[in-house]
């Protein structure tokens, strides 16, 4: 008996060698067998980069941007504009023929900055570009008129707390990284209150400037006073910090008319092409349509949303239907921190485990260098032969983490995650300003983007098996 089960036990080890077992006795695919899935992809890959890059659909994410952009121009939560845009978009996706395009309503905060005026008085009269923050209370009619305390950082304030009293506090943080950075932009407002300002300046978090204010959010504290908050250029931040350091008492008369309205009624906008095989299964690729009320949203992040769009519509016209459904999410009210994002999460989370893995792509769609990615050491095995495939326009490259405000609760709770990645050395020149306009978007570029975006999702959502966790 002992010679019969050895025999039987040699042969189930020859017959599963190289793979594993699950625990109902099944086979898992070994990594080998999930490469010579994945190069059977090739001819599809070669396909989607020669139609985005080359083809009929050479330069159409961007063109379609500029049309959006230009008709409908910045987007900012609760605004008439971002009602537009998502009405837009609604028709757009059906006209292209894609499935299940349906609005998914959500609340959004709704504010609005007024108008904004801001003017040294001393040592000389200077107007200062200002932009307020996203949720800034505004200033009496009358507005504020206070001396200046330069800082360069919340050490300093700290240290300088008796002096700031009364004061309108102005940072002249050095710009670092941005996540270090936007600190300054974030807390700024609420680290002032608590030293007795008036009213805190922040140098904006950009890293070079043409007398260009960069907007963004902000947050109070309930148990911290508020105070009137604005950006200003790196010019002027820089500027006031040289004559306080020479001792020159500085004088700021600043104004805004800032409004906070009830949480308005808003959309997140999803289009799909269903899977064949799993449809309950879902690869979601996204990008945000809200923008701040500057520019256009061109770039931040209308390129990232179209070139989502764009990786369903050169699917669709290449005749391909993926085993798992393939899903569209332009986010709603992502510039205040994710809000429409969070509430899709709690909508669906209920069907996580059908989850494959969500991409946004929001951090500009400049040249792209590869993928960011989070999840299991065995997924990212996966996606790095995934990207092999994109080694006709020598995009290859898998970075650690994936990074993106709208996919973060996915993240968090295992469901792998990705992002498109870029050379950004010049995104935080435009980033939340004026300057982000169609000018900043450059159609080879987009067209590269859109095909990294495309492979990707469609291999990942024709695969066999979902990524592991």
């Amino acid at each position: 008996m002992k010679h019969l089960f050895l025999i039987f036990l040699m042969n189930l080890l020859h017959q599963y060698a190289g793979k594993s077992l699950r625990r109902d006795g099944s086979s898992l695919k070994s990594f080998e067998d999930i490469k010579n899935e994945i190069a059977g992809y090739t001819d599809i890959a070669k396909a989607i980069i020669d139609l985005a890059v080359h083809g009929k659909a050479q330069n159409r994410s961007y063109e379609r941007l500029a049309v959006f952009a230009d008709t409908i121009g910045p987007r900012l939560s609760g605004s008439k504009n971002l009602e537009a845009a998502i009405k837009y978009m609604f028709s757009a996706l059906q006209k292209d023929g894609l499935e299940n395009v349906h609005l998914e309503p959500v609340k959004v905060p709704h504010w609005e900055r007024g108008e904004e005026f801001a003017v040294m008085l001393k040592p000389r009269n200077h107007s200062i570009a200002i932009l307020g923050l996203g949720n800034s209370i505004a200033t009496p009619p009358e507005g504020i008129t206070a001396e200046v305390i330069v800082v360069d950082s919340f050490d300093e304030l700290r240290k300088r707390a008796q002096e700031a009293k009364g004061k309108i506090v102005v940072y002249n943080q050095p710009f670092i990284s941005y996540g270090e950075t936007v600190q300054y932009r974030l807390q700024g407002a609420v680290e002032a209150a608590k030293v007795g300002a008036v009213a805190s300046l922040i140098r904006s978090i950009a890293s070079f400037s043409i007398h260009s204010p960069h907007t963004g959010g902000q947050s109070y504290q309930p148990d911290v006073p508020q105070i009137p908050t604005a950006c200003i250029t790196v010019e002027d931040a820089e500027m006031m910090s040289r004559m306080s350091l020479r001792g020159t008492r500085i004088v700021v008369h600043l104004r805004m008319g800032a409004k906070t309205y009830p949480d308005s009624l808003s959309f997140n906008t999803v289009a799909e092409i269903v899977g064949s095989k799993y449809p309950e299964q879902v690869v979601l690729v996204s990008g945000h349509l809200d923008s701040w009320d500057v520019g256009q949203g061109a770039m931040d992040d209308g390129g990232g949303a179209f070139i989502s769009w764009e990786a369903l519509s050169l699917i669709k016209d290449l005749g391909l239907r993926p085993k798992r459904t393939l899903r569209l999410v332009l986010w709603t009210g992502e510039e205040q921190g994710g809000v429409g994002a969070k509430q899709y999460y709690q909508l669906h989370k209920e069907n996580i485990s059908n989850f494959d893995i969500v991409m946004e792509s929001d951090e500009g769609t400049f040249q792209p260098s590869g993928l960011g990615f989070s999840g299991s050491a065995e997924a990212q095995d996966i996606v790095k032969e995934i990207m092999s495939l994109l080694q006709p326009i020598n995009v290859t490259d898998v970075f650690e983490p994936a990074d993106g405000t709208d996919i973060a609760y996915w993240m968090r709770d295992g469901v792998p995650g990705a992002s498109l990645q870029n050379d950004i050395n010049k995104y935080f020149w435009f980033h939340h300003s004026q300057g982000d306009t169609m000018t900043v978007q450059d159609p080879n570029q987009m067209n590269l983007c859109a095909a990294v975006w495309t492979v990707v999702s469609y291999v990942i959502a024709d695969m066999e098996d979902m990524l592991p966790r």
